[in-house]
């Protein structure tokens, strides 16, 4: 059994072992080590609300659950509701409940926000700050795998939780014709033109100084022994490096400013929704809203110039 679900819900707890089998599933199915941990989290907090046998799980006990949690943001109640919504369709499918009670709750519905791009030179600062400006060979190699990984995640529009899972097999650098192969959400996979000379120069001088040939490329232990950097040492990691910079990025917005970048460039809505890996471009048209708004900012700094200039 899952020793962080037996040390949090003691190994009597009715849920404990359905749980454990749940989140093996999910392994053994493909979902990744982000989702899992997620589901996990959320799932314990459930089972410790909920101490009876699955075949007591009804809607009456999940509603109060959740209502318990309404001063949480709508998508961490959304979350929140996905992983009880999946663990009790899991057990429908094993014949461990007569019906879903998911079935008779309604679905959080989280507001639309428009993604939130850095500043492309706050986005440097941060980069450099990574290897204090020091030359290549003097970088610690933690500090340059660091500086990959996020330049990664920048120049390819990637999700951090992707790009902590690449494999050097997932790179094709063929002179002039340089891709990055990405597993995302739901089991997709996607290519994605590596097309900035800097950064494959960068890249290529780290699995020389790595020496990795194959496996994780960016991996837990300084001497490159250990497994793929996980997403939550990665993120830590970006925050320190934001707070040595001055510079206040959440490491998620690596990947919104990527992609505003592009909508800005006038590249296509259906090539940047491919080459971020977005499941419909209801989503990508998010950016060119947010491409309105940079085009208003400058309208009206215009019109404060001109009337500064007729004053």
């Amino acid at each position: 059994m899952d020793p962080v679900i037996v040390e949090q819900l003691g190994r009597g707890h009715p849920l404990a072992a359905h749980l454990d089998d749940f989140l093996t599933d999910l392994a053994n199915a493909g979902r990744s080590a982000h989702t899992r941990r997620a589901y996990r989290g959320d799932l314990i907090a459930f089972a410790a609300h909920h101490g009876e046998e699955i075949g007591a799980l009804a809607a009456a006990p999940i509603r109060a659950y959740l209502a318990e949690l309404a001063d949480l943001a709508p998508a961490s109640r959304k979350r929140k509701h996905a992983a009880i919504a999946s663990f009790t369709k899991w057990a429908l499918r094993h014949d461990l409940l007569d019906a879903n009670p998911m079935d008779r709750i309604d679905t959080v519905k989280v507001p639309k926000t428009l993604p939130r791009p850095a500043a492309a030179a706050d986005v440097a600062r941060v980069l450099a700050a990574i290897c204090s400006r020091r030359p290549r060979k003097e970088v610690p190699l933690d500090r340059l795998r660091d500086r990959v990984l996020f330049e990664t995640a920048y120049v390819c529009g990637a999700r951090a939780a992707e790009v902590c899972g690449l494999y050097v097999e997932d790179l094709d650098l063929r002179l002039d014709d340089e891709h990055v192969r990405i597993c995302g959400k739901g089991g997709s996979v996607r290519t994605v033109l590596l097309d900035d000379r800097g950064y494959v120069a960068l890249l290529k001088f780290y699995l020389a100084r790595a020496g990795y040939t194959a496996g994780p490329l960016f991996r837990a232990s300084i001497n490159g022994a250990g497994g793929p950097l996980s997403y939550d040492a990665a993120h830590h990691r970006w925050q320190r490096y934001c707070a040595a910079a001055g510079v206040e990025i959440d490491i998620h917005q690596l990947r919104h400013t990527h992609a505003t970048e592009l909508i800005n460039a006038g590249v296509s809505i259906e090539a940047v929704r491919r080459r971020l890996g977005q499941a419909s471009t209801e989503t990508t048209q998010l950016y060119a809203l947010l491409d309105d708004k940079v085009a208003d900012a400058e309208i009206r700094a215009a019109r404060r110039r001109r009337d500064l200039a007729a004053g």
